[in-house]
């Protein structure tokens, strides 16, 4: 997440980095979403972003709170986990709509009699709905104050 704090103080893109340090670009997205990189990676990305390699190293990519580094700061640790989850739900909506919309031309053409684009897009539309639910907290009774209430349960300690 270094990386991508990095990358985004600089205002390039994942595309824009991958051709800066010789990298690719799959390889960056790896890095991003906190894959193990190898030291000839980042020794790469650090000459790109001007900085001392050992703030790049496995453990300030992958726990920059525990680290040294000048690394990311436990709120945006959580920004970023959210926007991911984010763009993960969205990317799921964009999947469902483009498919359920060329299902439904599909079936319009071959046996407009019987529409069985809508078992499809109802089975689905659950699986999105499910999703979005997840993404923005709509249950609250499975939220954070949840989880604090059922591990001092679990412990035996005073709500």
């Amino acid at each position: 997440m270094l990386i991508q704090k990095l990358r985004l103080q600089h205002g390039w893109s994942q595309q824009q980095l991958a051709e800066l340090s010789g990298l690719s670009t799959r390889t960056i997205q790896r890095i991003e979403n906190g894959q193990a990189a190898s030291t000839e990676s980042l020794k790469a990305l650090a000459a790109v972003f001007e900085v001392d390699f050992a703030q790049l190293t496995p453990e300030s990519v992958m726990h920059p709170t525990l680290s040294n580094s000048p690394g990311l700061e436990a709120e945006e640790v959580l920004a970023f986990r959210h926007v991911r989850k984010l763009r993960g739900f969205y990317l799921h909506l964009t999947q469902y709509v483009v498919v359920v919309s060329c299902l439904a031309l599909l079936n319009l053409w071959q046996s407009p009699h019987y529409l069985w684009v809508l078992w499809v897009a109802f089975g689905w539309g659950i699986g999105v709905m499910s999703h979005a639910m997840a993404v923005f907290r709509w249950l609250p009774f499975f939220g954070a104050d949840w989880e604090k209430r059922e591990v001092e349960k679990r412990l035996g300690r005073p709500l």
